[in-house]
């Protein structure tokens, strides 16, 4: 990778990071624990971010105990910059298994989004984001508690964004700004109202809010077999910077 592509994908990490911070975390050794008990697994993993000075063997034996103090599966995200660099082969000669293959994308340059229409948005409060994205998704009350309360404490504040039809939400985003940096978070189109371009509308919107707020690039995380969803993106002038996956005994 080239070496200034590299440093810019390593601030988006360290963003990403930030901008999903619960306030159940500890660091363990040069490693980031999270301890959400909701839906977000980037609210409930192990983050390798350094490598530590700990025997490895040592330090995961560690972890499996602080999990299930927690009452949590053990969870990693292994991203390119995950140390040791030999990591995700260790992992997997212990028996944890790969599971959500994730592209992580970005748009430098956010001053040519076009929004020639601009889609009829209300800002709402990370608790009402909560209940709306919940809502949408089917997600269980304890679980929207949790993705509330990481949006109340979070370090990086996010703005959320319903678009509604008769009264009711059927479409809503938000974005995280860090800096020159936003990132685009739970994006969601009610079922009844998709293939009506509003996903793409909506992101233009937020994109275009953002830009207005000072961002220059932008990234987002999406599910890798997504296809839809990241042909959305991609028409938006997305493009993949890198790729990650998750870790367990146990793939949930």
């Amino acid at each position: 990778m080239d070496p200034r592509v590299e440093s810019l994908c390593r601030r988006i990490e360290d963003a990403g990071l930030n901008a999903s911070a619960p306030p159940q975390q500890r660091v363990l050794d040069g490693w980031v624990l999270r301890f959400s008990p909701g839906k977000a697994k980037r609210a409930r993993c192990i983050n390798p971010i350094c490598a530590g000075r700990m025997a490895l063997a040592d330090k995961l034996a560690l972890c499996e105990q602080a999990y299930a103090d927690a009452g949590l599966p053990m969870i990693f995200r292994v991203t390119p910059f995950a140390e040791p660099a030999d990591l995700d082969a260790v992992l997997g000669a212990a028996g944890l298994a790969a599971f959500d293959d994730t592209r992580v994308m970005w748009r430098r340059g956010l001053d040519a989004i076009a929004d020639p229409a601009p889609l009829p948005l209300r800002a709402v409060s990370g608790d009402e984001y909560a209940r709306a994205v919940g809502a949408l998704r089917g997600t269980p009350a304890d679980q929207v508690e949790a993705h509330a309360q990481r949006l109340r404490l979070s370090p990086v504040p996010c703005r959320g964004f319903v678009h509604e039809r008769d009264g009711r939400v059927v479409a809503c985003g938000q974005f995280a700004l860090e800096g020159t940096i936003v990132g685009l978070y739970d994006v969601f189109t009610a079922p009844e109202a998709r293939r009506q371009g509003l996903a793409r509308a909506l992101c233009a919107r937020l994109l275009r809010l953002a830009h207005d707020l000072g961002a220059r690039t932008a990234y987002l995380q999406v599910d890798a077999g997504n296809h839809a969803a990241r042909g959305v993106y991609a028409r938006l002038g997305f493009a993949n910077a890198y790729a990650y996956h998750c870790r367990a005994r146990a793939p949930t």
